[in-house]
């Protein structure tokens, strides 16, 4: 397994990453296809990657933050086969390492389903054993998503 840092992910990392999103995120925010992720990924201010492939060069996770609206955002995808191996966490250290907070927006609840059918667990436990912290009163409800704040800081 490697780790790589990247600003610019190439062509064919991006297309890997999109389809990590695709198969791990809730079938809601599916992106239909490669162009749409990129102008998603386009758009992002500042932007670090962070793509980890095995040994057969298989993208198996993915980690980014970027600036929105004057605070540091980040989210966190490792394929499914390989969770609860501490990937997760060593790319969240990755994150902390260069920043003093990390935003991010989580499902609290366990209503949702890949794009597969099989249901999509709330990664909130995750992060809150990981130091981060539900921001009271904050939510994003839309069409698409229902989820919570929640804000790491470095102590």
């Amino acid at each position: 397994m490697t780790i790589t840092e990247t600003k610019h992910p190439t062509d064919a990392q991006r297309e890997s990453i999109c389809n990590l999103w695709n198969r791990e995120y809730p079938a809601q925010l599916h992106y239909a296809s490669s162009g749409a992720f990129d102008a998603y990924l386009n758009n992002l201010s500042h932007p670090y990657h962070w793509l980890v492939v095995d040994d057969s060069n298989n993208l198996i996770g993915w980690a980014f933050s970027f600036l929105r609206d004057g605070e540091r955002w980040f989210a966190v995808i490792v394929d499914s086969s390989i969770q609860r191996k501490g990937l997760g966490t060593k790319l969240l250290q990755l994150l902390k390492a260069r920043e003093l907070v990390l935003n991010g927006w989580v499902t609290d609840h366990e209503h949702y389903n890949k794009s597969d059918g099989t249901p999509y667990a709330s990664p909130l436990p995750f992060y809150i054993k990981n130091g981060f912290m539900v921001v009271p009163g904050v939510r994003i409800e839309t069409e698409k998503l229902s989820a919570v704040k929640i804000k790491w800081t470095k102590s």
